[in-house]
């Protein structure tokens, strides 16, 4: 059977696809697959639709997109790494101009604009973390925990980290994969009551060895770890760097891990004006002091003002280009690829929007509410509002086990109520039981968490 040459396929002209199979020596295009094993091949004809007009493809993907239930038809109160935030419009209003939507990678000479934008970007969230230097953003927190961490092992030349057992299961997994096989990691173990990291067990493991540290404050539990100090002294006694993971929405009203010695400090930009993606919309930031050690192991790009040759003037471009994969390629310390700079500029919409007042009363309102939930859960008899007895800011454990009801359950009966329930634990963390963990932000309305709390007591008491 003849194969169709598609006008918009580049090399599918039969004589074509010859000469080039022939400059690399094959006989044909699946040898270039001889290297998967063949139980891993597919063995029959892929069974792809017929393709479809423009009209039609559109109604089908709009039946899809219907299936769906979002946060704008139920009440969410899941998190867990990807937050339901207020995002005003204007954040999407400048992200959606197409000089920036559109762009790519561009040159100072002829992007100054998005150039520019970074830089306003990087300096706001520099100040809010107080720290000197900020990339423009990875993919994800993961990522940026990863980098950060590899950063430390590069300037320290050392091969251990430890990291909290308390951090996201699925970013500690994106941290393992990206440092193996250099890097060796150890988790540190922590008190189930207080979620505090276990300093008797970071003392027993810490050596001239470790590399780095990496905890997060606020936890992927919620809870505020207040040991910052003691876990920095505990570092530098062995010169081990310390990096730090951040909920930036949260710096205006908790420290910056700057302010209890963290030496790197990495988040997601997410909170910041970017809604909830089933994949996107997610992007990382790494901060680090204005010292040349740092600066030289950030792989990604850095954005810097400098005056012109005219007085007066000045522009906006990269900032020693020369050690980033970019400049490095096969030879660069690690690849970063294209990244999500749209969500950096985005994130400085949003900082500038609020600024330091705004931040402020947006935490507030946030722990307000928060508190608010937890109080009103206490009172449901054998729902316990928090397991964790320390402070928290958006996130907290809520314990179920004296209710006899499988979160599994909760939140099946809570979808029936349009309600999204938390996250279950019990698979990431089964020495907690059936627990879940719940999110209250600015979102929520006092309706919204009544409404949750009578659900709740509808269901275990019934």
């Amino acid at each position: 059977m003849t194969k169709k040459v598609h006008p918009y396929i580049p090399n599918m002209v039969p004589k074509v696809k010859e000469e080039m199979l022939k400059v690399i020596g094959v006989e044909n295009s699946m040898e270039l697959y001889s290297c998967i094993p063949e139980e891993l091949q597919l063995q029959e004809e892929m069974n792809i639709p017929k393709a479809l007009t423009e009209y039609e493809l559109r109604r089908h993907i709009e039946g899809l997109l219907k299936k769906n239930i979002s946060t704008n038809d139920y009440i969410n109160f899941l998190g867990a790494g990807c937050w339901q935030h207020f995002v005003p419009a204007v954040c999407d209003e400048i992200n959606q101009r197409s000089e920036f939507l559109t762009a790519y990678a561009g040159e100072p000479y002829e992007d100054h604009g998005r150039f520019q934008s970074l830089f306003e970007y990087q300096s706001l969230l520099a100040e809010l973390v107080d720290m000197d230097v900020v990339n423009v953003p990875t993919f994800d927190w993961g990522q940026a925990a990863a980098t950060s961490i590899r950063m430390a092992a590069r300037i320290n030349g050392r091969k251990k980290v430890l990291i909290a057992a308390t951090v996201a299961p699925e970013r500690t997994k994106i941290i393992a994969n990206y440092g193996s096989p250099e890097l060796e990691f150890s988790n540190i173990a922590f008190d189930l009551d207080t979620g505090l990291m276990d300093l008797d067990d970071l003392k027993s493991k810490i050596s001239n060895e470790v590399a780095a540290i990496y905890f997060e404050n606020p936890s992927y539990l919620g809870f505020i770890e207040s040991q910052g100090n003691e876990i920095s002294v505990i570092a530098k006694e062995h010169d081990v760097l310390l990096v730090v993971g951040v909920d930036p929405i949260s710096l205006g009203v908790l420290a910056p891990p700057s302010h209890y010695g963290a030496d790197i400090v990495c988040g997601d930009l997410q909170p910041l004006g970017m809604h909830m993606n089933y994949s996107g919309g997610q992007a990382g930031f790494i901060a680090t002091r204005d010292e040349e050690t740092f600066i030289n192991e950030f792989p990604s790009r850095l954005f810097g003002i400098v005056p012109t040759i005219k007085e007066g003037e000045y522009g906006f471009g990269d900032v020693a280009y020369e050690r980033t994969s970019f400049a490095q390629r096969e030879k660069g310390k690690e690849s970063v690829g294209t990244q999500t700079a749209l969500w950096g500029i985005t994130a400085g919409v949003y900082l500038s929007l609020l600024g330091p007042e705004g931040m402020y009363e947006l935490g507030q309102t946030i722990m307000q509410n928060s508190q608010y939930t937890v109080k009103k859960l206490n009172k449901i008899a054998g729902i316990q509002g928090s397991r964790i007895v320390s402070p928290f800011f958006k996130e907290f454990i809520v314990d179920f086990n004296d209710t006899g009801i499988s979160v599994q359950t909760i939140n099946e009966m809570l979808l029936e109520k349009k309600i999204f329930g938390g996250k279950d634990l019990s698979k990431e963390f089964p020495e907690y039981g059936q627990c879940a963990l719940f999110c209250v932000t600015e979102v929520h309305t006092k309706e919204d968490m009544d409404c949750l709390i009578e659900a709740l007591e509808d269901i275990v008491t019934k």
